[in-house]
């Protein structure tokens, strides 16, 4: 993957930054403005924030080697603060209702993801979308799903006893249960090549928008960061227990409109698989942490809330967009 193309002062501080040799300290001086709407919806935040992060998974062709360069690491914790913040006060009103009208994690989980039910993209693409529009979905969800589960993969060795081997349970599901044909990452870069897409990761980066990179920088936050393991299991837990039926509402769509059954395959696999990682993922893995670190249950429904409320948004963004115009056509695959 190579580095994408700016979007303001920051990303371009940050491009530039990746592109000088790490022995001169190129991110001692990039200076971080202040988003005048905040942060969770400006591009050039989230773009800058997502190239930090993405250091810790595949890197870039184009780049040197900065992963752990310290003044990188400052500037990228300097941006999750900022972000972190940001969503606490977006979603601290619903935690806190969640914590004290609801009786125990079960209940607590459900309290939210009533509160923060979205416009239905699901439904829109079942019943609605052209096949540019499911093709331009396919290329928003890219970013995402190219490297399915890896930042929550990186929870597994910060906690123990029954969440653990929960976890590790799911994330065996995920990475294709030892069939590198059945990795989900692979199926969808399967779906993609079916669309006529690009299925090299983070081709389509410069098509996103910045409510997707969020979506997608929240991931990074919380796996990231050790004492934030709850809310990466909370979020986990967000993500899995709301897309089964969506998946199935989606693999209609896709159906409709006549892509390859490839297309669809991806969607229909995440119907069976994530109604049992559902249960899974509440109950055992973020039960079993709650159960041995109880103080970590604020920050279990955080992340949870994180994921749906961060959700909520993309989806209204990508409608809106499409409600307005047709989408751009994303590039046939091979194109350059």
């Amino acid at each position: 993957m190579r580095l994408p193309q700016p979007r303001g002062p920051l990303s371009g501080q940050v491009v530039a930054a990746l592109r000088r040799p790490g022995d001169i300290e190129p991110f001692a001086h990039v200076d971080v403005p202040t988003p005048a709407g905040g942060v969770l919806d400006d591009d050039d935040f989230q773009l800058s924030l997502w190239m930090l992060c993405e250091l810790h998974y595949r890197g870039f062709d184009d780049v040197a080697d900065h992963e752990w360069d310290p003044a990188a690491i400052r500037l990228r914790r300097r941006l999750e603060a900022g972000f972190e913040g940001e969503l606490r006060r977006r979603t601290s009103a619903h935690v806190r209702h969640a914590l004290h009208r609801g009786d125990g994690l079960v209940e607590q989980v459900s309290i939210l993801t009533d509160a923060l039910e979205g416009p239905s993209v699901a439904g829109f693409l079942q019943r609605e979308a052209t096949i540019e529009q499911i093709r331009d979905f396919m290329a928003q969800r890219s970013l995402y799903h190219l490297k399915e589960s890896d930042p929550h993969a990186f929870v597994l060795p910060r906690i123990d006893g029954r969440a653990k081997t929960a976890l590790a349970e799911l994330l065996y599901d995920e990475y294709g249960a030892g069939r590198p044909d059945r990795l989900h990452a692979q199926m969808f870069a399967d779906a993609l090549k079916g669309c006529g897409l690009e299925p090299t990761y983070g081709a389509y980066v410069d098509r996103v928008p910045a409510s997707t990179l969020a979506v997608n920088n929240v991931m990074s936050l919380f796996g990231l960061n050790r004492r934030l393991r709850g809310a990466a299991l909370g979020h986990l837990a967000a993500f899995e227990s709301t897309s089964s039926i969506p998946c199935r509402r989606i693999a209609a769509g896709i159906e409709r409109v006549g892509l390859p059954d490839v297309v669809a395959a991806y969607f229909h696999e995440h119907v069976e698989a994530d109604a049992a990682h559902e249960q899974i993922a509440i109950r055992d893995i973020c039960g079993g942490l709650v159960e041995t670190e109880p103080a970590l249950l604020p920050d279990v429904l955080f992340g949870f809330a994180a994921c749906l409320y961060l959700d909520l948004l993309a989806g209204r963004h990508l409608l809106e967009s499409w409600s307005q115009a047709q989408p751009p056509r994303p590039p046939e695959r091979g194109a350059s």
